[in-house]
């Protein structure tokens, strides 16, 4: 049996059905964003992309949360 997904990873399947695009472009977006701190990314992607709250939410906080790619 699976592990149940949970934290904000647990938003991702709806957050890919309702805005049509995958996790990752969304990580890659923020990660792009000269914006660095949390809220204010939470608001960028409410502003400009018109997601929902909970959903920017879980995006922003699970993209900070991982180790920045490595530049090769």
């Amino acid at each position: 049996m699976a592990a149940k997904v949970q934290g904000p990873a647990s938003y991702f399947p709806s957050i890919e059905k309702k805005y049509g695009r995958p996790v990752a472009e969304w990580k890659a977006l923020i990660r792009e964003s000269p914006l660095t701190r949390h809220m204010e990314l939470v608001a960028w992607l409410k502003d400009e992309h018109g997601l929902g709250h909970g959903h920017a939410n879980a995006l922003v906080a699970h993209t900070l949360a991982e180790a920045p790619p490595s530049a090769s």
